[in-house]
């Protein structure tokens, strides 16, 4: 196939680094958004984990109660009430603490899945609607990543260690303010002893942070080598890559495997200096407090309840490292994640579409006028250069060259793959730019060299350009381009599965295939790039009777190498650097000295 390449990127394109750039709050806008519609539950949720930590963190004042009320009035008075109560409180405190528990997780469960669905949905649309522009510098491997691991890595948040997180901040708020409320000198030790946690906690997030974003880049080059090896299997095995690839992965995986060892080495650090000083922390309080107990300054069942709140302080500093890594894996993802849904597709809808006029009566083309056309890949340098060009309604126009001759990039701007950087492409008089998307692309239609199947039916995927098409109309379309003898001889027919990338069939029948899908969907233009450079003779006469059909009455755009191609046309221009070096119908051209009357010698020569 003839392509007009991007000049390749470099190390600066932050598209080709995986570099999206985005807003400092672009990824908690996006948390955001996806937070909106859970909002009645968010805020159930909040309601009930604060009722269930209440429920926890009451315990020990139940025990102070016990020890400093229920133990003397059972031993001056034999009065068992006190007690009993605090064994009623206590129990009611562990059910409470269950039930609410029970019902949070499930609805957090709902709010994190409906998240998650939503967060791969929008994924999956948006890179869909991105330009080819887009998808040519940025990998279909990083998609993946951004689509799976990335994903994943919020999703461990949600489901492991949000929960986690929210207990924490919850619980060091009510246990801070219990501590304050049995003793203010309790209150005041446990709160500075926050201060050098507190510092640990922030030099970590930084630390982590750089070291998360990295992880999470380098996972994606294993992903994009991965997918890329495989979908080149073919060359791969031809060529005898796979110590070469696997060398290649290997420093990869590698890499990833440093830069996560790194990471955990980071969080060994942090939960040891954490532990040495909430161990030391908690040794000087009790000590200060036993000390303030027998110089009556701090009744006994106060120091044993504020020994327990201290404890529950530092417990979770071991889960705390562990929340901080989901945390911080969580937040690179996300920022790469609103890195890519913050790109503009580069093909955008028109705010105000405009109809194409009526088309006329027995004639389904549309003529096609380039005004004033020039066009640069946003990465180099120019490619087409200013021209005016008409394709006249139900014409069928062949453009020839050599390869970077500029073919494919002209039909590429009928399609509206790409816009002009200068000038206007109409279509009856309509600028593509003013059409909508749907419009568009039932007027024009292209069939590329790889005539790309879907896994699916035969059926399935001739009906891609008219889905609602009945079996009766599919089966007329086959028949019509020679297609229905084949599919008829498939094992289920119609309904046999070409698995993917149309593999159960030959090059030539998905060629036939994607021919049938055009005549179905009926365009008014149709652009065939390459539909037979890669078939035999044999498979490429059949091919083009297919094509006779399809292109009878349309207006038609055909890029062909073969010039065998070129004898359906009705008009041929010759491409050089992005010029038309040459315009008239082929046996005209044949006939006078000029580069297709060569291509066209050679040609022949070459079938001798």
């Amino acid at each position: 196939m003839t392509t007009t390449a991007p000049v390749t990127t470099t190390a600066e394109d932050p598209i080709a680094r995986d570099d999206l750039p985005a807003p400092k709050d672009a990824s908690r806008r996006l948390l955001g958004s996806l937070l909106r519609p859970h909002r009645a539950r968010v805020a159930l949720g909040a309601a009930l984990l604060l009722s269930q930590q209440a429920a926890v963190q009451a315990v020990p004042l139940l025990v102070a109660y016990a020890i400093d009320r229920g133990v003397p009035a059972l031993r001056d008075r034999d009065d068992t009430g006190p007690l009993i109560a605090v064994a009623v409180a206590y129990l009611v405190c562990a059910l409470g603490a269950g039930g609410f528990q029970y019902v949070f997780i499930r609805v957090a469960a709902r709010i994190n899945q409906g998240i998650l669905l939503e967060l791969r949905g929008r994924i999956y649309r948006h890179a869909q609607a991105l330009s080819l522009d887009f998808h040519d510098r940025y990998t279909s491997g990083r998609l993946i990543s951004r689509a799976t691991s990335d994903v994943q890595s919020l999703r461990e948040l949600l489901n492991e260690g949000l929960q986690e997180l929210l207990i924490v901040l919850v619980s060091v708020v009510y246990i801070g303010g219990l501590l304050f409320y049995l003793d203010p000198g309790l209150g005041g030790a446990a709160l500075l002893s926050f201060v050098p946690l507190w510092l640990l906690v922030r030099g970590y997030r930084r630390r982590s942070a750089e070291r998360f974003s990295r992880r999470s880049t380098a996972i994606a080059a294993v992903i994009v080598k991965f997918s890329e090896t495989l979908n080149g299997i073919r060359p791969v095995q031809a060529f005898r890559r796979e110590r070469t690839n696997d060398a290649d992965f290997d420093a990869l995986n590698r890499r990833h495997e440093r830069i996560n060892g790194d990471t955990l080495l980071e969080m060994a650090r942090f939960v040891t200096l954490s532990r040495l000083v909430a161990s030391a922390a908690t040794a000087g309080i009790v000590l200060w407090g036993a000390q303030r107990v027998t110089s009556g300054d701090l009744e006994l069942g106060a120091l044993a309840a504020g020994a327990l709140y201290v404890r529950r302080l530092y417990d979770p500093l071991d889960r705390f490292a562990m929340i901080l890594n989901n945390y911080q894996s969580a937040v690179a993802s996300l920022e790469k994640i609103a890195g890519l849904l913050h790109q503009r597709p580069g093909i955008p809808e028109p705010e105000r579409p405009k109809p194409l006029p009526p088309a006329r009566a027995g004639a389904p083309g549309r003529e096609v006028v380039f005004e004033d056309v020039r066009f640069a890949y946003r990465t180099g340098g120019e490619v087409l250069p200013r021209f005016r060009l008409t394709l006249p309604a139900g014409e069928v126009t062949a453009l020839v060259g050599a390869t970077g001759a500029g073919k494919s990039t002209l039909a590429k701007l009928l399609a509206r793959f790409y816009d002009p950087t200068e000038g206007r492409v109409l279509l009856d008089g309509t600028d593509l730019r003013d059409l909508s998307a749907a419009e568009l692309r039932r007027a024009v239609v292209m069939v590329t060299q790889e005539a790309f199947l879907f896994s699916g039916t035969v059926a399935e995927n001739i009906a891609l350009g008219r889905p609602d098409a009945t079996r009766e109309e599919i089966e007329a379309a086959a028949r019509a381009i020679g297609a229905h003898a084949f599919i008829a001889g498939l094992p289920e027919g119609y309904d046999t599965d070409v698995r993917k990338r149309g593999g159960r069939i030959s090059a030539g029948q998905r060629q036939l295939v994607a021919f049938a899908r055009v005549l179905l969907a009926d365009p008014a233009v149709a652009i065939l790039d390459e539909a037979t450079s890669s078939l035999d003779i044999p498979g490429e006469r059949a091919v083009q009777d297919a094509m006779e059909t399809v292109l009878r009455g349309r207006t038609a755009v055909v890029i062909a190498h073969r010039l065998s191609t070129v004898e359906i046309a009705d008009r041929v221009l010759v491409m050089e650097a992005g010029r038309v070096v040459e315009d008239g119908p082929p046996a005209r051209l044949i006939g006078a000295p000029g580069r297709f009357a060569t291509l066209h010698r050679t040609w022949r020569e070459s079938l001798a």
